[in-house]
């Protein structure tokens, strides 16, 4: 079975490729985890944002996190990538990844 395509929402490839090199590195390997149907090694469900999205956590001197949905047949959504700098995900943050689940879930009513 081939790897799940990422399906990059709004600016978070972006937003990823602004993230250090360590990060960036570790992320693409989270990722590439996650297409062909593994666990990434350090996640959390992140029911906050909506049903089925995951956190990857990454560590690498500093946080970085990044919300994704694996669900659906035709792709991995990620939804937000970004740099975290406190113990708690800020609320910003999880509104914005709210949103862009919003408008993936609205597309694909309107593709049926």
């Amino acid at each position: 079975m081939p790897d799940k395509p990422l399906l990059w929402a709004g600016p978070a490839l972006d937003d990823l490729r602004a993230f250090p090199v360590a990060a960036r590195q570790l992320a693409g390997y989270q990722l590439s985890r996650v297409q062909a149907g593994l666990m990434p090694d350090d996640w959390k469900p992140m029911t906050s944002v909506g049903a089925g999205v995951m956190e990857i956590r990454l560590h690498t001197g500093t946080e970085h996190r990044i919300f994704y949905l694996a669900k659906f047949e035709e792709g991995i959504y990620v939804l937000h990538a970004f740099e975290k700098r406190t113990r708690q995900t800020r609320v910003v943050d999880i509104e914005v990844a709210r949103k862009r689940l919003a408008e993936i879930l609205q597309q694909r009513r309107r593709r049926r």
